[in-house]
């Protein structure tokens, strides 16, 4: 005790681990500078090691959706773990998978009566993939299995779920190792093809989707995957209404499956608990949720699927798809305390109300700041696109690496916000502003002042002001 632990060094020495020191982890692209170690969280705030106060405005990467250190959650987690923290599926029921899938399968609504309990958001992918496959195959249409996508969007890591994501630096790299599906336009709003407005431009991508559909053979196009309202791939993307509908009836017209992708917008993040909820009249024939769903107490994903499928794969001889922590115990347990708390505190009416004040501060803040040209989103999941000329939405060129200055600048001022950018800033270059469900007024009026420093400093390394 009072020794640092020792680790592996370079050169096989051994070397103490110092706070600071050399981590034997790798994760992903190294930040410029070190990551600071987390300490503890409550509510809408995290502390590092050295004492600093992060306001997250992001729930991380839009995952913890009510908040940190909720005491609800964590009593649940360890009357379960006190129970049983895994049993398999392969041999057992457990009374939280349960309680789970009917609390959610309630809030989803009729059509979406059966859920199948993954550990994230790309296994969710995968097995909706799987699901409509098995669908198609029990329903004698062998032939169906391509699976669209929309150019850009994102719909996770794994080769499955890459393969429909519409990333073309993705596909580049790991293409000789997957089968990239048909991709179609996303329905931006922002930067528009010449001579189109945002009706006419959506009018446009969903004609692009039937044209695929015809161009590839419809008797072989299986599904549709799409984010309903965008995640990082399109920063918070809400396409005009009659797309949803134009989309859902050239699925019906074609026989191809709806799959929203519900990853980052479901869960109460847009202000109702699925985003289909805002399109009645396009309702999905596939949900993947994860993220929000357990709001980051444990990983957590789930399919939403129809009875009348589900019992047409199940009596062709079963769903032939599974993980070792399918529908365990533990996670359940956390993800049933997360969904009612949600409820139990109208986080969802919250998420509605919250999300208007921010965008009506965000489009305040537009008017003061020079690089910010377009902001969107429904509730709290939102974007603000940063752009080096607002009159002509020119990009900042990719060296300057714009987002990731700001959001740096962002982290030492205390705010915690999330990019990423797709195909290199092709496609344009935004922050999500996505804080928890519980946030106050007080709370945005914080972001925003913070995002307001954080912006200007920006503008002043670059020596517009």
């Amino acid at each position: 005790m009072g020794e640092a632990a020792e680790q592996p060094g370079r050169g096989g020495r051994i070397e103490p681990r110092a706070h600071g020191g050399p981590i034997q982890l790798f994760y992903g692209p190294e930040p410029a500078t070190p990551r600071p170690v987390i300490s503890h969280a409550s509510g809408i705030h995290m502390w590092d090691m050295d004492g600093r106060r992060y306001l997250d405005g992001s729930s991380g990467p839009v995952v913890t959706n009510i908040g940190y250190g909720n005491r609800r959650v964590l009593d649940a987690m360890v009357r379960q773990a006190q129970k049983v923290c895994y049993a398999s599926r392969a041999v057992f029921e457990n009374q939280a998978n349960i309680d789970l899938a009917d609390l959610v399968t309630g809030l989803a609504g009729p059509g979406l009566d059966r859920a199948f309990i993954t550990s994230g958001g790309s296994e969710a992918t995968e097995a909706a993939i799987k699901l409509a496959r098995q669908y198609a195959v029990a329903r004698g249409e062998p032939e169906r299995w391509k699976v669209l996508g929309r150019n850009p969007g994102y719909h996770g890591a794994t080769l499955g779920a890459a393969a429909v994501t519409g990333d073309p630096d993705s596909d580049a790299l790991f293409g000789a190792g997957m089968l990239v599906m048909p991709k179609v336009p996303a329905p931006f709003t922002y930067r528009l093809p010449e001579n189109h407005d945002v009706d006419s431009n959506a009018r446009r991508c969903a004609a692009a989707f039937e044209e695929a559909i015809l161009a590839e053979g419809p008797e072989t196009v299986l599904a549709f995957i799409m984010e309903p309202v965008g995640g990082l791939a399109t920063g918070a993307l809400v396409a005009p209404d009659h797309y949803y509908r134009a989309v859902r009836d050239i699925c019906d017209r074609h026989g191809v499956l709806l799959i929203y992708d519900e990853v980052m917008s479901g869960a109460g993040r847009t202000g109702s608990f699925l985003a289909a909820d805002h399109w009645p009249d396009a309702r999905p024939d596939l949900v993947t949720l994860a993220k929000g769903i357990a709001a980051g107490y444990t990983p957590l994903g789930m399919v939403l699927a129809p009875a009348t499928m589900v019992d047409t794969v199940v009596a062709s001889g079963g769903f032939m798809h599974g993980h070792t922590y399918s529908a365990n115990p533990l996670s359940c347990a956390v993800g049933l305390a997360v969904v009612q708390e949600m409820m139990d505190h109208d986080l969802i009416a919250n998420a509605r109300d919250m999300g208007v004040l921010l965008r009506q501060r965000l489009q305040a803040l537009m008017g003061a700041s020079s690089i910010i040209g377009d902001v969107r989103g429904l509730g709290l999941l939102n974007a603000v696109e940063i752009v080096a000329d607002r009159d002509s939405k020119a990009m900042f060129a990719s060296e300057t690496r714009a987002v990731e200055r700001i959001i740096a600048l962002a982290q030492e001022r205390g705010l915690l916000l999330y990019t990423r950018r797709t195909a290199g800033g092709k496609f344009g270059e935004w922050l999500m502003l996505t804080p928890p469900l519980i946030v106050s007024p007080q709370d945005i009026e914080e972001i925003v002042s913070l995002l307001a420093d954080s912006l200007a400093a920006f503008e002043r390394e670059i020596g517009r002001t």
